[in-house]
């Protein structure tokens, strides 16, 4: 696979897709780190003289422009870590863009608008992905894949350009696939899985493969509910969807026949509503009261977690164990982050959810051995799946 190191970049156009996909908050980005991780890929390059076109998504546009999701506070936030302003084109490939890129001289960064204002961009069939992908590819003599974030998916600016234009990844790519590769190859043992956050669909599908691979898997957060349905536990009105508890019961049953433990919260933060001042309380896993959810993992759970991890050889974690934005929500997810840095294992925390989590709670990404920025990307990765965006770098 080439790298940046392997072109020949001074004066050419450069499109670098980057994974600026960021929480915002009143119109400003609440984490940054996503587009810190891109910092190194980018500086590298226009201080060789490139023209620097990055490109990137936020959110979920149904493919049109919708002010929502513009990319400007991201820009605007780019620009202070860089030093100087970065300009975004009004669109992706418009004239906005063709202007924009025009106007670049050696040494030079603009942004486009956010990717997934193009239908064409996210489209499932290749000849939908064809046009926008000749479009985007024309602003361009060199392609750079740095969004590790988004490899997972077949887009057009993460498979499709990469067929059209010379390409090499990134460092930060080069950095994920060096660090996930530790996860799937000579494992230090006890390896340990941690499975958190709100997202369930998109992590439920791995715990298939790593109930093969990991010693021991914890689950917290949303993740849990459907395990603890499964033992025949009230879950309240915790998130829970159609299908999910058989799914779990069945993971159980093959986790029990294969040796390998899951282990699930004894105890659980509850209350009516995830709000700061909203009355809550702890209470045992199988005492859930009906008109209360599940929010974080208890007290007890929390120290069960961090001693396991404590006694590992390698840990993964993927997801918060709770409502970490919120005081009250926030212990386990404070406690399972203070394991990792106090553990001897080796550290990998992934995804932007979690790595957004250590930070807001005061725990920089150099206290762990790895913070990936790709939360569904990265658990395709530890499973052996094959990424598009990386399969195409591989063979080119």
């Amino acid at each position: 696979m080439k790298t940046i190191d392997d072109l020949a970049v001074a004066g050419k156009r450069v499109l670098v897709r980057a994974d600026l996909n960021v929480p915002l908050s009143d119109g400003r980005v609440a984490d940054d780190g996503r587009i810190r991780a891109s910092l190194p890929t980018l500086t590298a390059l226009t201080s060789r003289g490139a023209k620097v076109i990055v490109c990137a998504h936020l959110g979920r546009p149904k493919g049109e422009p919708d002010p929502r999701y513009s990319l400007a506070p991201v820009a605007a936030r780019l620009g202070e870590l860089l030093g100087r302003p970065v300009k975004l084109a009004a669109d992706t490939v418009g004239p906005s863009a063709h202007a924009a890129v025009a106007a670049l001289r050696p040494g030079g960064l603009v942004m486009l608008e956010n990717l997934r204002f193009n239908e064409g961009e996210t489209s499932s069939a290749d000849m939908g992905r064809d046009f926008f992908a000749d479009r985007l590819a024309g602003l361009a003599d060199l392609y750079v894949a740095d969004g590790f974030g988004a490899m997972h998916r077949k887009h057009a600016s993460v498979y499709d350009v990469a067929l059209r234009l010379p390409c090499a990844a990134g460092y930060l790519v080069q950095a994920e696939a060096a660090a996930l590769r530790r996860l799937t190859g000579a494992i230090r043992r006890p390896y340990v899985v941690v499975l958190g956050g709100a997202k369930v669909a998109d992590k439920f599908s791995a715990i298939a493969s790593l109930i093969t691979t990991a010693d021991q898997i914890l689950v917290g957060g949303t993740m849990a509910f459907p395990f603890l349905a499964a033992k025949g536990y009230k879950v309240g009105t915790s998130k829970l969807e159609g299908g999910q508890v058989d799914i779990a019961a069945g993971y159980l049953e093959q986790a029990a026949r294969t040796g390998i433990e899951i282990v699930l919260p004894s105890d659980v933060v509850v209350a009516a509503e995830p709000a700061l001042d909203t009355p809550h309380k702890v209470v045992t896993a199988d005492a859930i009261p009906e008109d209360q959810a599940g929010l974080d993992i208890g007290p007890e759970s929390a120290a069960l977690f961090a001693a396991a991890i404590r006694r590992a050889g390698t840990v993964f974690w993927n997801g918060p164990m709770g409502v970490f934005e919120l005081p009250p929500f926030a212990g386990g997810t404070t406690t399972v982050a203070r394991a990792l840095t106090d553990s001897d294992a080796f550290t990998v925390v992934g995804g932007g959810d979690s790595g957004a989590a250590i930070r807001a709670l005061g725990f920089p990404d150099a206290m762990f051995d790895y913070v990936s920025t790709g939360g569904g990307a990265s658990l395709e990765f530890i499973q052996g799946k094959t990424l598009p965006g990386l399969a195409v770098l591989e063979e080119s």
